[in-house]
């Protein structure tokens, strides 16, 4: 019986007339930042990487106007956004926009290993008889974006003027936006800021690193926060940002000593500070499963309206299991001496 070799493909991009010459494996890294360079090299080794219509391995030196491709052995997962009858928590709606408040837990777009269940699944669903709008047109839809873990408020341009309009908002840093936290650690002061270049550790492409302003590396971003409580191990603080990166605020509070209460990503889900007897233990394991996710919520959106320029301002309760993990350290702050914590 005769193998079946054939190959479908995944993905194609045309390398820009100024590309240097540069090993594909660098290229490609570059351009798929969910990807390692390890995997790319992989590919490439298996004979899933075409140039040209050609198979190269990894050392290949890419050319202006080369068209790169990924082809495997199996079709392409069909990635168009269908809609799903998923309930949606509206805070406001009009005809040109919505504000949504997202649950923990929710994924915002399709993605690998999220095609179902998605924010836009539901968007696609809820405004399935709007004419004007289409869940796979990029130019409608989704202004910005929170963390699946994240809870909180989205605007949603149900236009494509009101997704324009928002989104130089967003661009231009104009919009308000406020996020409630818990962290690890206490703060000597009572606010500060942060600022420091994000971008995709090279030792784990699902993580964000800080990198010095002056170092050339990443994306600008800045974060002032504000104490709003204390519990002695943890700070409940407000985080304002200026500029919107991916896991901004995970990533610049892991960079001062203060990682995200049950953020295991960024290492906040063991126990960093307190004591070492064992009813603190289970308390902050009790913690853990009250929360079980990063301790962010989205809590306040301000924006101008898109078409009447109106000033529009939204507030969001924090939700239950964020309610419960705040109530569970003040009850324990109060039983707890002050002189514990000196």
């Amino acid at each position: 019986m005769e193998e079946d070799n054939e190959k479908y493909e995944h993905w194609r991009i045309t390398v820009d007339a100024g590309q240097a010459p540069v090993r594909i494996d660098k290229f490609l890294a570059e351009k798929n930042p969910y990807q390692s360079r390890n995997r790319i090299q992989t590919a490439a080794d298996n004979g899933c990487i075409f140039v040209n219509d050609v198979p190269v391995k990894s050392n290949y030196k890419v050319r202006p106007g080369d068209v790169i491709k990924l082809m495997l052995d199996r079709p392409k997962h069909d990635t168009s956004i269908v809609a799903e009858n998923i309930p949606l928590d509206i805070v406001y709606e009009d005809d040109d926009l919505m504000v949504v408040n997202k649950p923990a837990g929710m994924v915002v777009h399709p993605g690998a290993g999220n095609f179902t269940g998605t924010l836009l699944n539901a968007l696609a669903y809820y405004l399935r008889d709007l004419k004007t709008f289409d869940p796979n047109d990029p130019d409608v839809g989704l202004v910005h974006r929170i963390d699946k873990d994240t809870s909180g408020l989205l605007v949603i341009a149900k236009t494509a003027d009101a997704k324009t309009a928002l989104g130089k908002q967003f661009f231009y840093h104009t919009t308000h936006r406020k996020y409630n936290a818990l962290v690890w650690g206490n703060f000597t002061e009572d606010e500060g800021r942060i600022e420091g270049n994000i971008a995709r550790d090279p030792k784990d492409r699902l993580r964000m690193k800080v990198f010095a302003p002056s170092s050339g590396i990443g994306k600008e971003a800045v974060t002032h926060w504000r104490v709003l409580e204390r519990f002695g191990y943890t700070t409940l603080v407000e985080c304002v940002l200026e500029t919107g990166r991916t896991h901004q605020i995970r990533a610049h509070m892991k960079s001062i000593g203060h990682p995200l209460f049950g953020d295991e990503t960024y290492g906040g889900c063991e126990i960093l500070r307190g004591q070492r007897s064992c009813s603190y233990k289970a308390f902050v394991e009790n913690c853990f499963k009250t929360c079980p996710r990063q301790a962010l919520h989205a809590r306040t959106l301000g924006f101008k309206h898109p078409r009447t320029g109106e000033q529009m301002d939204f507030t969001s309760e924090w939700p239950e299991d964020f309610r419960q993990l705040i109530d569970r350290w003040r009850h324990f702050i109060q039983g707890t001496t002050r002189d514990t914590f000196e």
